[in-house]
């Protein structure tokens, strides 16, 4: 129980209090991208409902297997907005808006346009293969007809975007929500959209583990290049933290016989001033029988 709860503590704090903090901090300003996803969502399905706009959605976002690739890889941005027309509109708008919302707070714009774009394409090649495959391959394989159905849209990138951060984040619960409702979809009705989410899952888990690591080679490399170069030292510099060189024998006593030569006369000298000082302050007075004459002689010194 300790556990789960530390796990679940974790997972609360990484999907939700971490992405809240950043939205408090740069506002509005981090929901750039939910809120041009959502619109633009809404936008293609509102002109979707008149026949010339939907001529107009089917040519600029509709993407098949059947079409040339060149023209595939032009439409996939523009797939990214143009909802499923067999599913309600509006729940997807829900999803969309909350995965780029997550994404963007909690990766930052670039990456998560990268994980949209990267598990949208991936989807779409891999289906390509498939179909040519054909029928078999232990079920892998694709009829040649399923070419002509539309791509999932922004379905594929919002499974890929709450997989990415399931598995960057550590979040088993959101993983175990995503992930096994796109295989329960895929064993319930399959189809081409089904086959299409578990490519993106496959992808974004994919990403997610490898996320960090691309770094390490470059931070060790550059370690490694400071602690060469601090070694080195500047160019024409002595290497401070290298040691003295030994000295030879003939060296070591001649700087000892010095050393002591030198201390010796200090000492000599500092005996002769001392005496001197003496004799200048506090000199023997002549020895006088008289005790006044002895007495005045102190008074004298005194003064």
């Amino acid at each position: 129980m300790s556990f789960v709860a530390r796990v679940l503590r974790g997972e609360w704090h990484g999907m939700v209090v971490e992405p809240f903090r950043q939205l408090l901090r740069r506002g509005l300003s981090g929901l750039v991208l939910a809120f041009v996803a959502a619109f633009g969502v809404i936008f293609f399905h509102a002109i979707a409902q008149h026949p010339t706009g939907a001529t107009v959605v089917r040519l600029t976002g509709g993407v098949k297997a059947c079409l040339p690739l060149p023209l595939a890889l032009l439409r996939t941005p523009v797939s990214l907005y143009v909802p499923a027309l067999d599913l309600p509109v509006w729940a997807g708008i829900t999803q969309l808006f909350l995965a780029f919302a997550l994404a963007e707070l909690a990766l930052g714009r670039a990456r998560t346009l990268a994980i949209a774009y990267i598990t949208t394409l991936a989807g779409t090649l891999i289906v390509r293969v498939m179909i040519a495959m054909g029928p078999g391959w232990w079920g892998l394989g694709l009829p040649s007809r399923t070419g002509q159905v539309l791509d999932t849209g922004p379905s594929a990138a919002v499974v890929g975007l709450f997989t990415y951060l399931a598995v960057v984040r550590r979040a088993p619960v959101v993983f175990a929500l995503t992930g096994g409702s796109m295989v329960w979809e895929s064993v319930a009705k399959p189809n081409l959209a089904g086959r299409e989410h578990l490519i993106a899952v496959a992808a974004a888990i994919v990403l997610g583990l490898s996320h960090g690591r691309r770094r390490r080679p470059l931070r060790a490399l550059t370690v490694l290049l400071h602690s060469r170069r601090a070694v080195a030292g500047p160019t024409g510099t002595p290497d401070l933290r290298k040691p003295p060189a030994p000295r030879s024998l003939t060296e070591s006593s001649a700087m000892a016989e010095s050393s002591a030569m030198a201390e010796s006369s200090v000492v000599a000298e500092s005996s002769a001033s001392a005496e001197s000082e003496e004799s200048a302050v506090s000199p023997d007075p002549p020895d006088s029988p008289n005790p006044a004459n002895r007495a005045n002689g102190q008074r004298v010194r005194l003064r």
